[in-house]
């Protein structure tokens, strides 16, 4: 597969070691660094002259270093004269704030500062996956593809829920309200959605359900658990209302500060992240190598 070339930043390398293996390629030579003040530095060890580059580097962890390291990388392989530089972002960096929330907020909007962050150091294209709210592509003038975790949705749930014919498909907020009818419809399911308010950013204040999950197997599917306080009071909320289990599907479990310990003590038969970039790996790439 000629003029194709891979790097991995520092965010996932197993990741892109599986993509590269999947590929049959070797992963390019980089090294990272950090200086004593703690400045970035990356060299591209081999030359990318002519060729068409992939850089793979989410946004989790340490988001702030990985996306300035991604930055760099692009910036690097862009002034070495790359054809074509592609940045991989499973997870978009800063996707929860997409917008201005209330009326005369100061608050920024911060995806946007990404999306020009990303052009200016010399992106060409952008794939990332579920992107929080879809409207972010539109912050780009280079293209973007935002893959689904969807298919890889249906076929978990298909798998590995005996009651799937008799389920509920649940929302945890207004916002995912698209992604859960399109999820029900293809199963041919009812669909519910939890109205949540926040006191602020990581804390729910309170939660009105609306539809219905009496005697049914609730599935809650979401794009991103962080801290995992809004899916655990989701659980509580659908076992009040007479779900008989209750599931939680998620396409980015960040996990951060007490979520893991929330998990472990709510009422979940049992919490998935999807793995697109593995299950459904061989569309991905036929599509985009």
């Amino acid at each position: 597969m000629p003029n194709i070339k891979i790097f991995s930043g520092s965010s996932h390398p197993d990741l892109s070691q599986k993509i590269a293996d999947r590929l049959g390629l070797e992963l390019g030579k980089v090294v990272t660094k950090k200086f004593s003040n703690q400045e970035t530095c990356v060299e591209i060890g081999e030359s990318v002259r002519g060729e068409d580059v992939y850089i793979v580097q989410s946004g989790c962890g340490e988001i702030n270093d990985n996306l300035m390291e991604l930055l760099i990388m692009i910036n690097a392989c862009k002034i070495a004269s790359a054809s074509r530089v592609t940045a991989v972002i499973p997870c978009f960096p800063y996707a929860r704030q997409d917008k201005k929330d209330k009326v005369g907020s100061r608050a920024p909007i911060s995806a946007k500062l990404v999306a020009n962050m990303l052009s200016v150091a010399g992106a060409d294209h952008i794939i990332t996956m579920d992107l929080h709210a879809s409207q972010i592509q539109g912050f780009f003038d280079i293209p973007v593809d935002n893959l689904y975790a969807e298919p890889a949705v249906l076929k978990w749930i298909k798998e590995n829920i005996n009651e799937w014919k008799n389920c509920t498909i649940v929302s945890p907020d207004a916002g995912g309200a698209k992604r859960v009818t399109s999820i029900a419809d293809r199963l041919n399911v009812d669909f519910a959605l939890i109205h949540k308010e926040r006191k602020k950013a990581n804390e729910v204040d309170r939660m009105v359900l609306v539809g219905d999950v009496k005697d049914r197997v609730a599935i809650l599917v979401d794009d991103m658990a962080d801290t995992c306080g809004t899916i655990c009071h989701a659980a509580d909320k659908l076992v009040s209302a007479g779900a008989t289990k209750v599931y939680a599907i998620l396409t980015h479990g960040i996990f951060s500060g007490p979520a893991i310990s929330r998990i472990n003590t709510a009422n979940f038969e049992a919490v998935v992240k999807m793995m697109l970039w593995f299950k459904a790996g061989s569309s991905f790439l036929n599509n985009y190598f």
